[in-house]
């Protein structure tokens, strides 16, 4: 069995808005799920650290960091239509960066082999300057610049799983080649990026790579693109380290979209990164994205715990 680690804290659930999708229960649901099928004590618990200025600098503007700083101590409200901020969101928001970087720590360090974030505010959406898509700060693209800047690592690959399409990511490396970011997401759909036919620019063309799913595609749609596709890029790339932006609102149960994967879709998704990861000898870092039904998000996560522990 793996030693997986599992970054969560009590003040995830700090950041919360009555009635919005993004809200404190998904974790608590989490939590619920892995006790109920005794995976929590399988874990190895981390706590996460909160992240400070220049570590979110590597991804984000100073400016727009002091501006959300800002706007959070002054009473909070709506960063973007769809992006709310609490007067505890800017240090909620550090922390879910630091538990990144902290289940980092730990792998590098060989204290576990692999680590799910269970962190809130999700990331992926949000762009140098701009919060959106119920993103603040962009955990996982911070994740990858600490990686390469400050760890010393050199080639990152970064899957996003999540029905909608990760811009903020994909525009942190569009034009680098040390980091490849791959996605299969529901397109047309929210945020409007993400066709076939973004590939990187520059020195970064071919380090990008869209697969857009139709409204309806299921477990068989995704199959050939985790068995296949997905574990020829890592082998051809060979990354030294692999992030994913784990958003299980793919689930045909979630309310906010239009895909159709059932809980052994997810586990086949997960069980074919985690294999082809290990080809490669590249240990893999979950984190917590989208999924609003808050049954199928317990339980999807603890199929990908399931996953992460077996050998």
């Amino acid at each position: 069995m793996k030693r997986v680690g599992f970054v969560y804290d009590d003040i995830y659930l700090k950041h919360d808005w009555p009635q919005h999708p993004e809200n404190k229960d998904r974790l608590s649901s989490i939590l619920e799920h892995l006790q109920k099928n005794g995976l929590d004590k399988e874990l190895i618990q981390i706590k996460p650290r909160r992240a400070n200025v220049e570590e979110v600098s590597l991804n984000h503007d100073p400016t727009y960091i002091q501006e959300v700083h800002d706007f959070c101590k002054s009473g909070g409200g709506y960063l973007d239509p769809d992006t709310y901020a609490t007067q505890d969101s800017y240090d909620v928001a550090l922390y879910a960066v630091g538990g990144i970087l902290e289940g980092i720590d730990k792998i590098l360090n060989g204290e576990v082999d692999r680590v799910f974030c269970a962190v809130r505010p999700p990331g992926h959406h949000a762009e140098y300057a701009k919060a959106m898509g119920f993103c603040i700060f962009n955990n996982i693209a911070i994740g990858a610049h600490y990686l390469r800047k400050v760890k010393g690592i050199k080639r990152v690959f970064i899957i996003d799983f999540d029905a909608h399409h990760g811009n903020g990511t994909q525009k942190s490396f569009y034009e680098d080649d040390s980091v490849f970011y791959f996605s299969s997401h529901e397109y047309p759909f929210y945020p409007g990026t993400g066709s076939a036919d973004e590939r990187g620019a520059g020195k970064g063309y071919g380090y990008t790579v869209n697969v857009p799913m139709s409204a309806g595609s299921g477990d068989e749609e995704y199959k050939p693109v985790y068995e296949k596709l997905v574990p020829e890029l890592i082998d051809r790339f060979r990354p030294e380290f692999v992030l994913v932006s784990a958003g299980y609102d793919l689930h045909a149960d979630d309310p906010l979209t239009y895909l159709n994967v059932t809980n052994e879709g997810v586990r086949h998704i997960v069980r074919n990164i985690i294999k082809a990861s290990d080809y490669v000898g590249a240990p893999v870092l979950f984190a917590l994205e989208g999924g609003y039904n808050l049954r199928a998000l317990g339980e999807c996560v603890s199929i990908t715990i399931e996953e992460m522990l077996r050998d």
